[in-house]
C-alpha cells in the first residue's frame, strides 16, 4: 500500500470569513511538522512585519494586535512535550490542530496537519 504523504496548512478565520495563508503536501510526518513548526515561528516573530529568508512555500504574513497569539505560537513550535505530541498524533492517523486567538480583533489562526494532500481537505 503507497501512502500519499501528509499535508500542512495555516488557516486565518475572523468568525465569518475563512483563508487560507498557505499549505504543503510533503513526503512524512515529520517534514509536515517541521513545516508547521517554521510557519508558527515566522508568524510568531514576524507580528505581520515583511519576513526576510521566506521561502514559496512560506505562509503570507498576519499583523497581530496584541501578544497572545504570537506568544502561544512560539511556545508550541518550541515546546519538547508538544511536538513530542503532535508527531505522535500524526503517527496515529489523526489530525494535528493548534487554534490560537488574537483577542484584539477576534481574529483565529489555526495550523493543521493530516495524512493526505491539500487536495483532500478542499
Amino acid at each position: 500500500m503507497r501512502t500519499r504523504g501528509y499535508a500542512a496548512e495555516v488557516t486565518l478565520s475572523d468568525g465569518q470569513r475563512f483563508a487560507s495563508l498557505g499549505g504543503v503536501t510533503v513526503r512524512n510526518r515529520r517534514l509536515a511538522l517541521l513545516w508547521l513548526r517554521r510557519q508558527a515561528l515566522r508568524l510568531a516573530n514576524g507580528h505581520g512585519s515583511a519576513v526576510q529568508d521566506g521561502s514559496p512555500a512560506d505562509v503570507r504574513p498576519v499583523r497581530f494586535h496584541g501578544s497572545d497569539a504570537p506568544e502561544r505560537l512560539r511556545f508550541w513550535a518550541t515546546d519538547h512535550r508538544g511536538q513530542d505530541d503532535a508527531i505522535r498524533a500524526l503517527e496515529a492517523g489523526f489530525p494535528l490542530l493548534l487554534t490560537v486567538v488574537d483577542p484584539a480583533v477576534g481574529l483565529s489562526l489555526t495550523l493543521a496537519g493530516w495524512r493526505g494532500s491539500l487536495a483532500d481537505h478542499l
